[in-house]
Order: C-alpha cells, then sequence, then structure tokens
C-alpha cells in the first residue's frame, strides 16, 4: 500500500472516531463469508458501522484525535474490526446475539469476540465486559426513567384522590339510606 493511501486511510479513521461517541474493537476473523455478510446486514440495520482494519492504521489514527486512546493499545493485537454507534449499548447486544447464533460447542466462545471498547468517555477492556456494556442504558432508556419516575407520585396522588373521592361517596350514600 501506498503512503499516501495509508495516510488517507489514517485520516478517515480519525475523523470517523471523532463523529462516534462509541466504538467497539471485535474479533470476527473466524467467520465464514456468508456470517460476515449477515454481520454487516445486522449492523447496518442497527445503525451500526462496521469497518475492518488494520492495527497499525488503527493506532495511528487514535494518535491523531485529541483523546488519549493508549489504554485500548493491548487489544490492537490480531484481526480487528470497529463498530461505531451513536448508542453506547447497541454494538454489544449485536455482539452477543452473534456470537450467541455462531457458538459451536460448549467451551467456544463465539464470533465476533469483543475486544475492546470506548463507550460514554471509559475504556473497557477484554472480553469480561461484554455484559456490563450489553446493560448500559442508552441516553433515551435513561430519559424514559427518569420521565417515569417524574410521573410516579404523580400517579399515586391521583389515584388517592380518587380513590379517596369514590370512599367519601360510598360513605355519603350510606348514610342517606339511614
Amino acid at each position: 500500500m501506498k503512503k499516501e493511501d495509508k495516510s488517507a486511510i489514517i485520516e478517515q479513521l480519525a475523523a470517523t472516531v471523532q463523529e462516534y461517541p462509541n466504538f467497539y474493537l471485535t474479533d470476527i476473523e473466524a467467520l465464514n463469508a456468508e456470517k460476515t455478510s449477515a454481520l454487516r446486514r445486522e449492523c447496518f440495520k442497527k445503525e451500526v458501522k462496521l469497518v475492518v482494519v488494520k492495527n497499525t492504521l488503527l493506532k495511528k489514527a487514535l494518535e491523531k484525535t485529541e483523546t488519549d486512546f493508549s489504554q485500548l493499545d493491548v487489544a490492537l493485537k490480531g484481526n480487528t474490526a470497529i463498530m461505531f454507534s451513536d448508542v453506547a449499548n447497541v454494538p454489544a447486544r449485536l455482539i452477543k446475539e452473534f456470537a450467541k447464533a455462531n457458538k459451536k460447542g460448549k467451551d467456544d466462545a463465539g464470533k465476533p469476540q469483543l475486544k475492546a471498547a470506548y463507550v460514554q468517555e471509559s475504556f473497557y477492556i477484554g472480553a469480561e465486559n461484554l455484559e456490563a456494556l450489553v446493560n448500559i442504558k442508552s441516553k433515551n432508556e435513561l430519559i424514559g426513567d427518569v420521565i417515569s419516575l417524574l410521573q410516579s407520585p404523580a400517579k399515586n396522588v391521583i389515584s388517592s384522590l380518587q380513590s379517596s373521592g369514590q370512599t367519601i361517596l360510598g360513605v355519603l350514600k350510606t348514610l342517606e339510606e339511614r
């Protein structure tokens, strides 16, 4: 590959890293062409950008950004694919579902496999963090939780007023009948 081509790829990767707030480094080495195509289709459906890169080019691209990504250097070994996403937990759920579907045996972890992730300005190194990443709530889920928590006291007050109104009405009817 020519030096100009490499520098263009590095610039493009650096721009993509800065564009997306979350990205996952994965290993998809053992997937055949059919499964890789299926993974790419799932990524497209869930608005996840999947890019296979050379580790050296990715490392140089990460060095060009303003954030210090040196903690990810340990994961830049072997085959690496990057999953970029605006929603923090979507790639983790995708990896978990796809790996579960491609699991061959009891000892097989399944592919794709999480190598590392940069999510919500935090680093997650190793496949053991996949479950924690799956459970991270997205911005919309957190907003929904806050709204439901805010509505809960109001709903309780309204239901109490309605039930007490019916109780008072019942007492008045009883007194009226006497």
